[in-house]
């Protein structure tokens, strides 16, 4: 029996069965290509069976749009001669004409538009199952497929930049944006992970406790202001140096000097005989290298030089997994009493303080890309040392000097200004 003589139940029998075929065709091509590679490779190594073989496939997209695509336009090509047929058995000449912009039509729903959306949704569901149908054609149909892609491959090439090698591999900057963007659930994790990446950004002397600041016991003094001050020290290890803290001559653990304490005949031999040697890093050392560097020494303190070798501050292994986790108290006035809320809403702060701990403290944003303390960032803005207290806006943070004394602003009454809302900023797709 010819074609034109099919039974018209077997001619539109046959078009619904092509049309799903075709629509798995679709669906197939989204989901592969929407699939997850970093969740890919995961599920490889699980041992899921459907994930290695869409692994397998996708090493050679060329090969699998090819199998997919063939099969795809066989099956839509067959589908429109079907109904060019049945067209004209039903309407004539007509039908003819009628029959492109109907079975246009169909496709164009049930079998693009439907299996494309529900597999971009659902692509590892999709895939999996579908890579037992497609790596079986994938062998029957490999001399068509290569036959096609050698022709394909030959007109694209000269369009086609340069492979590299590491093309898949995300930078620093692309990976916060995976992660802000979900892909780690929100909450405290997701934090951990963005300030991790942020290491490499942020140097030992960005969160270095300052010279000023540095709690440690001078040799030269009296053995018993120092027995006192180790009783009373909230650090665990402290510099132990002679006259003034560029001659640290090692790092006392006071667990160590607890059971000499009470002896009888102790006396300054004895606590140097306790100490350990120093250990001193450059102030540039990025935060990931010295986390790093930290394990590799077996250290937990560092003391931070530049490059005349004059200390800085000093570094601890806290620091940086504050830098990580957060801080430790969430109680800023207990560690920082150099910050002051006032009633007005305003803060007063001591003009020592860092800048880094400030922002971190009150959630502000005051520039760090030059000077490190409030004082220096008032000082770089003003290019002078002020004569008597004044006014000053800096970005978005109202700043009045309160007290001036040896060439220091030693206090400062700062404002958080707010900023009005720009209503170009406003995206209209948000309402």
């Amino acid at each position: 029996m010819s074609s034109p003589d099919a039974p018209l139940w077997l001619l539109i029998g046959s078009i619904i069965v092509l049309t799903a075929f075709s629509a798995y065709f679709s669906g197939t091509e989204t989901s592969m290509m929407a699939l997850n590679r970093y969740r890919l490779k995961h599920h490889v190594k699980q041992r899921h069976k459907g994930a290695r073989k869409a692994n397998r496939l996708l090493r050679r997209p060329d090969r699998l749009l090819g199998v997919i695509l063939v099969g795809n336009n066989l099956v839509n090509f067959s589908a429109a001669t079907i109904a060019t047929v049945l067209g004209f058995r039903l309407f004539g000449d007509t039908g003819v004409l009628l029959a492109p912009w109907v079975i246009t039509f169909i496709f164009l729903i049930f079998a693009e538009v439907a299996p494309k959306t529900l597999a971009a949704q659902h692509p590892e569901g999709w895939a999996f199952k579908s890579v037992f149908v497609l790596q079986p054609m994938l062998r029957f149909l490999y001399p068509v497929v290569l036959f096609v892609n050698w022709i394909a491959n030959a007109l694209v090439r000269p369009f086609l930049p340069n492979k590299d090698a590491n093309d898949e591999n995300l930078s620093a900057e692309e990976l916060k944006t995976v992660v802000n963007e979900g892909a780690v659930s929100v909450g405290e994790r997701q934090s951990m992970m963005v300030r991790l990446l942020d290491l490499e950004r942020v140097s030992v002397n960005d969160i270095m406790v300052p010279r000023h600041e540095i709690v440690g016991l001078d040799i030269d003094g009296d053995l018993a202001d120092i027995i006192d001050q180790t009783s009373s020290s909230q650090h665990t290890l402290l510099p132990v140096y002679k006259g003034e803290i560029n001659n640290v001559i090692g790092i006392l653990h006071l667990r160590r000097l607890a059971k000499f304490l009470h002896a009888e005949e102790f006396n300054k031999a004895d606590l140097m005989q306790l100490t350990r040697e120093p250990y001193y890093v450059p102030e540039a050392t990025p935060l990931h290298t010295q986390l790093l560097n930290f394990q590799k020494e077996k250290q937990r303190i560092a003391l931070v030089v530049d490059e005349y070798g004059d200390v800085l501050g000093i570094v601890t292994l806290e620091d940086i997994l504050e830098e990580i986790v957060g801080e430790f108290t969430t109680d800023f006035a207990s560690r920082m009493p150099e910050i002051s809320p006032q009633k007005d809403g305003s803060f007063l702060i001591d003009g020592m303080a860092v800048l880094r701990d400030i922002n971190r403290a009150l959630r502000w944003d005051l520039p760090m890309h030059g000077p490190k303390t409030l004082n220096g960032l008032v000082l770089e803005y003003l290019e002078t040392i002020p004569d008597s207290n004044l006014c000053l806006t800096i970005d978005n943070y109202q700043i009045e000097t309160l007290q001036i004394k040896d060439n220091i602003v030693k206090s400062l009454n700062i404002r958080r200004l707010e900023i009005p809302e720009d209503p170009e900023a406003i995206d209209p797709d948000d309402d």
